[in-house]
């Protein structure tokens, strides 16, 4: 069959526009609902809007794409929900850097004309990151794809909110939250990262009020937080403190008289053991003054300026603010001593300021009644979490939840559903907008300003981009999903809230596996991300090395839960692979060409090479479907990895090339190259498939109608191993011929022989002689051996003059040495490297026999001297024994 000839080399940038249109044009991603059969369902972790995606997004595209097309190729109903997440403090920090170098503000611009832009840079960023995906080759149902602002997603959100409010799981309430001055927002626990920082620690004496000349001394590490104390605490137990139970002391800088109260909630071992008690500005001191009923003073304004209870401090920043009262306190000699002191300090996750505890008016959603249930899903096994040491964590972290901040002082995302009527106070909260107060009917309704954390509308990915609330034919079908594949570093952000908003809200639970990948480094070890500014872009890298290679480098070699480098060297190990890939196929597509040959397999007329290859084919299959189930992604292409290089092409192919050239008369090796082939294509096709599609298309081109039913090789069946296939009889017929050979060249590379040159060697391969024999003329092809002799029975004690004996598992190789080395011309070198050593130990010798020099010369010189006589003299022997 005339065909057009094969590219000789693997130019990706010509096949993968060409495959992914094929695919999409033929909705090979959309699934068929079929009620006999179970799906396999994934949701996209949605990436977000917050420009375009890097190398660590490109993790879970890959590892979710190998997933669904291998379900795919297994003939279930396959489904990857494609979406993006607004992602509200990123993205509105992101745009308002846009705006800032625009000389311009979201203040400036208002809510309305902000959330416009919003909207534009929303939009664009959905446009790219669908691209950059499809670069990818990801084969999820774009028709399907969601946005967690969309209207579904954006009812399922005020759904849940209602519902929890109305259940009493959700409630407004003053508590101390974490307030980052630059996003101008309350963040959630998750959203501190809490950094070891070389900090003092301040000793200040509080005036007792009536008694002049007593003090009560307090350590502190934010000084500035004085003035918005209202107490001073001291451990119950704590004899030193027993007669100042009671008393007032006088806050120093402000002059405002505090109580002396006691509270198991001190430790007498910190500082004096006596506390400031600043309830606004500290969780610990906030439940002290609830259950001392304190009042709360807030010194700070938004920016972290002090505000007008700071007194003269006021309008200071928080910092200048510190320096000035320690200034004046030192002048007033309240201020005792300073010490070096490390302690843990809070900064935002998004942009790194300090965070301030402050105590203020937030929604909250009450954890614990849903973190049972959720935990109940791991324990009993119904989620089961890959790699299985995150359950601890999981479990640790669900059994201390505390309460979850929701709300956030921000423009961009879901706004809070609650309208508060100006006439009598009453909360109106609803799904649908309302029109008027829903206790007084009055139409003065103003809704909260605030937006929910990005974090609740994703808890409920998997049953919202599937259409719930509504009772749709998808959410009936697809859930609950069947993997949620996200990163290790959001199990609590992100994975324990799903799994709790599902229970809550469907009853079952949202997946079955959870599986964690590990964090995608730069060379140094650092996380990538944006904010570092050391994030690579996928689309860069897929132009040098092809969407195959960087697929191929993001999943060979890992393992979920660990974090691996991604370097050059990685992506060019991907690519060879690739074009090793393309060149043995086209080598096996070739002959084809050449060939009228049947393509079928028939397994009782095959010789030991072709058994032998089938052989460790039949094993590499049940190898690597058993890795695929367990998720071990990155030892499944290992494997066939090495299969493909080290079996089928080092050594399969080179004996098939003998089987060839002899022509008829011998079984021809290409059904089995041909079946060889066409496994392992689908085999890859999951990691790699671009250059499996465009090898496997051209395949099928080039063979009957009747050889495949399939459209494309995303639609083939996955390979399934042949029990038969293994056969060990075979396995150690050609292990011991690679053996021979691998022998072979070894000694040639041990003792230098030139590649070009043929040497004489003689195999003594005993009981195994009459199956080892016929393979003589590819021992000495692959290993430059000729003559090659197969002498009858064993190898005669002791080795020959100029002999080197190979002593081998299944038989021994004599090689003369006179046929890997010119005999004379050796002899002759080595006399002359004798000569030369003799001629430098004289030397060394005479040198240390002068008594002028070894007297007055530097001992370590003279040491160094005997040294090299000793190394000389031990080399003349080793060359006169050789």
């Amino acid at each position: 069959m005339a065909q057009e000839e094969m590219a000789k080399a693997y130019q990706p940038g010509e096949v993968e526009a060409k495959w992914y249109r094929f695919w999409l044009d033929r909705g090979y991603f959309k699934p068929d609902i079929d009620p006999q059969k179970e799906p396999f369902v994934i949701i996209m972790p949605p990436p977000n809007v917050t420009g375009e995606l890097h190398l660590g997004h490109a993790v879970p595209a890959t590892l979710e794409d190998i997933m669904v097309r291998w379900h795919r190729m297994r003939g279930e109903p396959t489904l990857w929900v494609p979406g993006v997440d607004h992602a509200d403090i990123a993205a509105q920090v992101v745009v308002e850097k846009v705006l800032a170098r625009e000389g311009t503000s979201r203040h400036e611009l208002g809510r309305e004309k902000f959330l416009e832009r919003m909207w534009r840079w929303a939009e664009s960023c959905r446009g790219t990151i669908r691209q950059q995906h499809q670069r990818l080759g990801i084969s999820c149902d774009w028709d399907r794809e969601v946005f967690t602002l969309d209207e579904g997603p954006s009812r399922a959100v005020r759904t849940v909110f209602v519902r929890l409010y109305e259940q009493g799981l959700i409630y407004r309430g003053e508590r101390i939250i974490n307030w980052c001055s630059r996003c101008a927002t309350a963040l959630s626990d998750l959203e501190v990262d809490h950094n070891e920082l070389a900090g003092h620690l301040y000793y200040v004496r509080y005036p007792l009020a009536g008694e002049k000349g007593k003090y009560i001394t307090v350590a502190t590490t934010r000084p500035e937080t004085i003035l918005g104390d209202t107490a001073v605490a001291v451990n119950p137990h704590d004899e030193r403190y027993k007669g100042m139970v009671g008393k007032k002391a006088v806050l120093p800088a402000i002059g405002r008289t505090i109580p002396i109260v006691a509270d198991e909630a001190v430790d007498p071992t910190f500082g004096t053991g006596a506390v400031k008690i600043t309830p606004a500005h500290d969780p610990v001191d906030f439940d002290v003054a609830q259950r001392h009923k304190l009042p709360l003073i807030n010194i700070l304004n938004s920016d972290a300026t002090l505000n007008e209870n700071a007194g003269k401090y006021a309008g200071l920043g928080r910092f200048a603010g510190r320096k000035a009262l320690l200034a004046d306190l030192e002048k007033d000699g309240l201020l005792v001593k300073v010490e070096d002191y490390s302690h843990a300090v809070g900064h935002c996750h998004r942009c790194a300021t300090v965070i301030e505890p402050i105590a203020s008016r937030q929604w909250f959603v009450s954890t614990k009644p849903l973190a049972g249930p959720a935990i109940a899903a791991v324990t009993s096994g119904r989620i089961k979490i890959i790699p299985e040491r995150f359950s601890k964590v999981y479990l640790n972290w669900m059994e201390n939840i505390r309460d979850w901040c929701i709300s956030r002082q921000l423009w961009w995302g879901h706004r809070i559903p609650v309208w508060y009527c100006k006439d009598c106070d009453h909360l109106t909260v609803a799904v649908d907008d309302p029109q008027s107060c829903s206790k007084c009917n009055s139409f003065n309704i103003e809704q909260d300003p605030d937006v929910l954390d990005t974090w609740f509308s994703s808890g409920l990915w998997p049953h919202s981009a599937l259409g719930w609330p509504d009772d749709t034919e998808d959410l009936n079908y697809f859930y609950p999903t069947s993997v949620m594949e996200t990163g290790y570093d959001i199990i609590f952000f992100w994975v324990a809230r799903m799994i709790m908003m599902g229970l809550k809200n469907t009853g079952r639970v949202p997946f079955h596996t959870v599986f964690l990948h590990g964090l995608v480094r730069d060379e140094k070890g650092e996380k990538m991300s944006k904010v570092k500014g050391n994030v690579l872009n996928p689309l860069d890298t897929l132009e040098k090395y092809g969407t195959d290679a960087l697929r191929f480098a993001l999943s060979t070699g890992t393992s979920p839960g660990n974090d691996f480098k991604i370097s050059p060297v990685k992506l060019e190990a991907g690519r060879n692979f690739a074009n090793k890939l393309w060149n043995a196929a086209r080598f096996v597509i070739q002959s084809i060409d050449d060939s009228a040959v049947d393509m079928k397999v028939r397994r009782g007329e095959l010789p030991p090479e072709d058994r032998w290859i089938l052989s460790h084919l039949s094993r590499t299959i049940t190898s690597v479907t058993g890795l695929m189930e367990d998720c071990q992604f990155g030892e499944a292409l290992r494997q066939l990895h090495d299969f493909w290089w080290g079996q089928f092409c080092d050594w399969y192919i080179e004996l098939a090339k003998v089987s060839l050239r002899r022509g008829e008369g011998t079984p021809s090796p290409l059904p089995v190259l041909l079946h060889v082939t066409d496994t392992v294509l689908r085999l890859l096709h999951p990691f790699m498939p671009f250059v499996t599609e465009e090898l496997w298309q051209n395949l099928k081109s080039r063979l009957p109608a009747d050889w495949s039913q399939a459209e494309s090789i995303m639609l083939a069946e996955y390979p399934r191993a042949v029990a038969g296939d293994v056969d060990a009889e075979a396995e150690k017929v050609i292990d011991a011929v690679i053996e021979i050979v691998h022998a072979i060249r070894n000694a040639r590379a041990q003792h230098k022989v030139a590649a070009a040159r043929w040497i004489e060697a003689a195999v003594y391969a005993g009981e195994m002689a009459a199956s080892i024999t016929p393979y003589g003329e590819a021992i000495q092809a692959l290993a430059r051996v000729k003559p090659l002799a197969f002498p009858a029975g064993k190898r005669p004690a002791g080795a020959g003059k100029n002999e080197l004996v190979l002593v081998l598992g299944e038989a021994e190789v004599v090689i003369p040495m006179a046929t890997m080395v010119d005999v004379e011309a050796e002899s002759k070198r080595r006399q002359e490297e004798i000569a030369g050593v003799k001629a430098e130990v004289a030397r060394l010798e005479a040198r240390l026999s002068n008594d002028t020099f070894t007297t007055k010369a530097p001992p370590s010189v003279v040491e160094g001297f005997r040294s090299r006589l000793a190394a000389q003299i031990e080399r003349l022997k080793r060359l006169e024994t050789a």
